[in-house]
């Protein structure tokens, strides 16, 4: 057969050699994404042998954070988004700013021009959604209040992005690139914002009941194979749809797809379906990455490249730090939020691309930018594994930390007025989030009072607002646990999903008040068996527990019905 298979061979390329590379990474004790990253620069075009095609793989690779993107939409909702926005709208905006400064200044002594260095340092300002993601789901963390508010700081990084992408062909001209010297500046930010708007209303009003209603009618039809062609249909077609229409970015489409489908009650089977494709495109878009790598600009300016790695890795990621301690968010957040950042990926590339097409930014910017994108994505995990040894050594040795971590805060402290029947005897809830809040509300019910530690300052302001007694900061911290009186509570219940700092809430909990009861959340079966041996106290695992509750309702109505 005489024809041009080359979506096949590229499919084909991606997958088995980023299959035969991740494995060896596995073997040599470095993440699987290290391998993926190789197997494309030795199937790209910088390398002897096999190529393959590089558009092709680029486009698989949007396919990927497509369905990657939409899988977040549907675990995170629009309250998730509008509880962080005090910290990532803010927080997002201050840290581009610093990164692009970072950048330019970098690129001034380059002697590069002003418009080359505003391209480099905003691509090396914004992180990669598909790496942060992938960091968040391996370590069971991106339903907790960090994952939360790192998912929302990238969000708001899209938006600026997508701005930027529709602002950057105006600038040209006025830059020194071949922009269209009569495009007005301030026509083309009103059309932006107008379709920005106008896509999101549409979302919210519209599809928050049109996308949910779809997929029950398609799963009245009992056809397994129909569902999942209904959600992969929807994610990739609101994504090229919100962008054909609204000129959105696909991976900004495809995330809001998933926040209005997630009102259905089918959002969990949905995931589920999507998820070993969301896998697979993943693959893909690592492999893409290396192959758009040229390996001899390590070679002919390392100085160059370890300076862009500077930036992402410790420049930007202090910025971070530095603006959530500023905002009074606990250590562990500011730690979270900067491994999260310390990365850049995907709308770099297509800033770089950009930039090059408008003649504002050279060859070798281009290949920096890569360059600084493969070794950060490498080094992620790594720096994430780092979080918990910082931590600990920055408690220990750092007063101006500590300093930084808990100033003075009106809302790190219960309120002098909150009754004293209301702190003694009650429940100290950790968390409150999904699990939380339901747990709140039925203790509200009984009339059982509780106490809430919450990281979110938004949180707890809308509970003192309802007068529901509430403490802002991290339970890990004996501070917290103090100010919400756990030295005269009957019990802890931690409902965060975040199992980091859980055996340390135990331990201070227990100090304090040697008959307190612990209650905790996990997801992992193997951590509940170190929990339930290092605290003494009942743990819950998310899938088990389930399980039980059906199996108890099973042999309920099978009693009911044999006594009948």
């Amino acid at each position: 057969m005489h024809h041009e298979l080359s979506l096949i061979t590229t499919i084909a390329a991606a997958l088995g050699f980023g299959l035969i590379f991740g494995m060896l990474a596995v073997r040599f004790k470095l993440p699987a994404l290290v391998g993926y990253l190789a197997a494309g620069v030795l199937i790209g075009p910088a390398t002897p042998g096999f190529v393959a095609d590089v558009a092709l793989a680029s486009q698989l690779a949007e396919i990927g954070v497509m369905l990657l993107m939409f899988g977040v939409g549907l675990h995170f909702s629009l309250r998730d988004l509008l509880d962080v926005r005090g910290i990532a709208l803010p927080g997002a905006l201050l840290q581009i700013g610093v990164a692009t400064a970072m950048g330019i200044g970098l690129t001034h002594f380059w002697g590069w021009s002003l418009g080359a260095g505003l391209v480099f340092g905003l691509a090396l300002s914004v992180a990669s959604t598909v790496v942060l993601l992938r960091a968040l789901e391996s370590r069971g963390i991106l339903d907790s209040m960090n994952g939360r508010i790192a998912v929302g700081w990238l969000v708001v990084e899209d938006l600026v992005t997508v701005l930027v992408l529709v602002l950057l062909p105006a600038l040209a001209g006025p830059l020194g690139g071949k922009g269209d010297a009569g495009a007005d500046l301030w026509p083309a930010l009103g059309k932006t914002l107008l379709q920005v708007g106008a896509f999101v209303a549409f979302m919210l009003i519209v599809g928050r009941k049109l996308f949910p209603w779809f997929l029950w009618r398609v799963a009245k039809t009992a056809s397994r194979e129909l569902f999942t062609l209904a959600v992969i249909a929807a994610a990739v077609g609101i994504a090229y749809g919100s962008s054909a229409m609204f000129g959105v970015s696909f991976a900004l489409g495809a995330f809001f797809a998933g926040m209005v489908l997630r009102e259905s009650e089918l959002s969990h089977r949905a995931a589920e379906e999507s998820l070993p494709l969301r896998d697979a495109f993943s693959v893909v878009f690592f492999v893409s990455v290396g192959m758009l790598f040229d390996p001899m600009v390590l070679v002919e300016y390392p100085l160059h490249v370890l300076a862009v790695v500077a930036i992402i890795l410790f420049g930007k990621s202090l910025a971070a730090f530095v603006l959530v301690l500023g905002l009074r968010y606990p250590l562990n957040t500011a730690l979270t939020v900067s491994a999260s950042l310390a990365q850049i990926g995907e709308f770099s590339f297509i800033l770089a691309a950009l930039g090059m097409q408008l003649e504002l930014l050279p060859k070798l910017g281009q290949n920096l930018i890569l360059a600084g994108a493969i070794i950060s994505i490498a080094l992620n995990p790594l720096i994430f594994t780092l979080i918990e040894p910082v931590q600990r050594w920055l408690r220990s040795n750092s007063h101006l930390a500590r300093k930084l971590e808990r100033p003075a805060d009106p809302l790190a402290e219960l309120p002098m007025e909150t009754a004293r029947e209301k702190l003694s005897g009650q429940v100290v809830l950790v968390g409150y989030g999904r699990v939380g809040r339901r747990i709140a509300d039925d203790l509200a019910a009984r009339g059982v009072h509780y106490v809430v530690a919450e990281q979110n300052r938004e949180v707890v302001e809308q509970l003192r607002q309802r007068g529901v007694p509430a403490v802002a900061g991290n339970a890990a911290e004996p501070v917290v646990l103090i100010q919400a009186h756990i030295a005269r509570a009957a019990m802890l219940v931690i409902a965060t999903p975040d199992t980091f700092d859980v055996r340390r809430m135990v331990e201070i909990a227990k100090m304090l008040n040697p008959s307190v009861r612990c209650v905790v959340r996990t997801h992992n079966e193997r951590e509940a068996e170190l929990l339930r041996a290092e605290t003494g106290g009942k743990v819950f695992v998310g899938e088990q527990e389930l399980a039980s509750s059906m199996t108890r309702h099973v042999l309920d109505t099978l009693r009911q019905h044999a006594v009948h």
